[in-house]
């Protein structure tokens, strides 16, 4: 077979997105509500929200009462988990409790857990990068950032061989996912994603990040909200939280794609101290390890 037909052969098969579970239903609208100013949220709503779900019920719960988290007094009632846990963190868990399950039993060789904390983490870093540098809607930066991969977990379940054999690829070279991808299916996670993402019917802007965060996306209606991702993902990736290996490879953030049209929407990040972001991520680490482990390794 022709290298262009087995790259056909293999999108087919990608396009058979059945076997891949869905997201529970009452995680969209409740990740909508939870990305509100904290003044506009209602305690009462989002614990009714919560309550729709017992999977999310008992998550909420068993975090309150974690000593992971310095909890040391026993709580037992849902409104009481998020008023210990907060708001913030709350939607940090059951944004990660309602996919981070999605992944299959036989990950190909892939720690799941890593995935995971790579995609935790970069979500965080988004949010915070946004905040940093004035971006509009850092709710939606740290949505983008959790689900910019999901074209990993497409690939994981429709081609677990090919896909293995990318990644180890990618490991024993210290390349990007993507490059090793593109050599052996001809296509990367990118493409996967978007048709999930299509398949979930995500936002447009959520659709452009996960199908354009490796590419050259200046010509994007939402280049800003995809260069965030871009550049977080990078700075994950290159700090240790990326796929469980490290890549081998120089990077300059003012060259990457996108910058230029991300410095137009916020000029704050004209003078962006690149050096303390750095250092502040740091402890993101350390908050995603925990998360991710609390959640994943139960």
């Amino acid at each position: 077979m022709s290298a262009p037909a087995a790259n056909a052969s293999l999108l087919s098969r990608i396009e058979d997105l059945r076997k891949i579970p869905t997201i529970p239903a009452v995680l969209a609208p409740l990740l909508r509500y939870l990305q509100r100013p904290a003044e506009q949220m209602d305690m009462h709503e989002v614990t009714s929200m919560i309550s729709q779900d017992k999977s999310l019920t008992a998550q909420c719960l068993q975090m309150a009462n974690s000593p992971l988290f310095g909890k040391w007094q026993k709580i037992d009632s849902l409104k009481g988990a998020i008023v210990g846990l907060g708001m913030q963190r709350v939607s940090d868990i059951v944004t990660c409790c309602g996919i981070l399950n999605l992944s299959p039993k036989d990950t190909a060789g892939v720690d799941p857990v890593a995935f995971w904390e790579h995609s935790l983490g970069c979500a965080l870093l988004c949010r915070h990068f946004a905040r940093k540098i004035c971006y509009s809607d850092p709710g939606k930066a740290y949505l983008a950032g959790l689900l910019h991969d999901i074209g990993i977990i497409v690939n994981l379940w429709t081609l677990p061989d090919e896909f293995s054999t990318a990644f180890e690829g990618a490991r024993e070279q210290g390349s990007p996912l993507c490059e090793a991808e593109l050599a052996v299916l001809g296509f990367t996670h990118c493409e996967s994603g978007h048709l999930l993402a299509k398949k979930w019917e995500l936002s447009a802007d959520l659709c452009d990040v996960i199908s354009l965060h490796h590419s050259r996306y200046e010509s994007s209606a939402y280049a800003p909200l995809v260069a965030v991702v871009a550049i977080s993902d990078l700075l994950c990736r290159m700090s240790g939280l990326g796929y469980g290996f490290m890549e081998k490879r120089e990077v300059n953030i003012l060259e990457e794609s996108g910058f230029a049209s991300l410095s137009q929407e916020c000029p704050a990040l004209k003078d962006f101290d690149w050096a303390r972001l750095t250092f502040e991520l740091d402890s993101y680490m350390d908050e995603v390890h925990t998360l991710v482990h609390a959640i994943y390794r139960k």
